[in-house]
Order: structure tokens, then C-alpha cells, then sequence
């Protein structure tokens, strides 16, 4: 199977023998095998994992993502990756980095929402016609 994964800037990954792929999803991890049903997911932020045909364990982290299956090719497309062979070190640091990234840029559009509305709301404050009920002035 060919795998490639690629992000906005670069192909990370470009390996035509993998023979087995491990990914997960939100519902859960699944694996991928040659003759895998034609497939479509959304990745979670996690470690993909494949294996060549010298049985050697490949690794990279993914910041989310979608995977498919067609023809025999997975093929990825994620915001960030990083590629390692360190197992550990992509657990531990790069997605908690990548963890701790996408829970800033929650904050930032949560807080970008917020203003929106703050500023339609007083917008429409100044917008509202004066009360009928008001007392006339004098």
C-alpha cells in the first residue's frame, strides 16, 4: 500500500510499502491492511503508526486530520505532523504541544465570538428606537 501524508506546507510521508497502518479516529483506533474497503474518516490528534515490509514500526504524530482508503493508497491530509521514530518523545511532547494548541486557538475563537456579539449587541442598542412610553421632554 502507498501511504502519504501531507500537510498545507509539505509531504511528510511518502511510503510506497506499508503494509499495515494504525490510526485513530474519534470513535476509536483501527488498523489498515492491503485490500482495506474504500474508507473515509476524521483523524483525532494521535500517533499514526505503519509498518514496512521489513516489519520495522514507523511513527508520526498528527495534529487531526482526515484519512482515506481508495485503490490500495491511504492517504492523509492533516494541519501539522511530525515524523519520529521515537514512539515516547511523539506521545509526550509532540502532541501534548499539539494538544495544547488547539485548546488556544478554541480560547481565541471563543473570545473572538464573544466580542462579535458584545459589539452586534451594542450596536443594536444604539440602533433601537426610543421607548414609546418615554415621558415627552420639558
Amino acid at each position: 500500500m502507498r501511504l502519504t501524508v501531507t500537510s498545507p506546507l509539505a509531504t511528510i510521508v511518502n511510503s510506497a510499502a506499508a503494509i499495515h497502518v494504525r490510526a485513530e479516529e474519534p470513535a476509536g483506533a483501527f488498523g489498515v491492511l492491503p485490500g482495506h474497503a474504500e474508507f473515509l474518516t476524521a483523524l483525532e490528534i494521535s500517533v499514526l503508526t505503519w509498518r514496512d515490509p521489513t516489519g520495522k514500526e514507523h511513527h508520526i504524530a498528527v495534529r487531526g486530520g482526515i484519512l482515506s482508503v481508495s485503490a490500495g493508497d491511504i492517504m492523509v491530509a492533516t494541519p501539522e505532523a511530525v515524523a519520529g521514530d521515537e514512539l515516547h518523545r511523539l506521545e509526550a511532547d509532540i502532541l501534548t504541544r499539539f494538544r495544547q494548541r488547539l485548546e488556544e486557538e478554541r480560547a481565541a475563537r471563543t473570545e473572538s465570538q464573544r466580542l462579535h456579539l458584545a459589539a452586534i449587541r451594542r450596536i443594536m442598542r444604539l440602533l433601537r428606537p426610543e421607548s414609546r412610553h418615554a415621558a415627552p421632554p420639558g
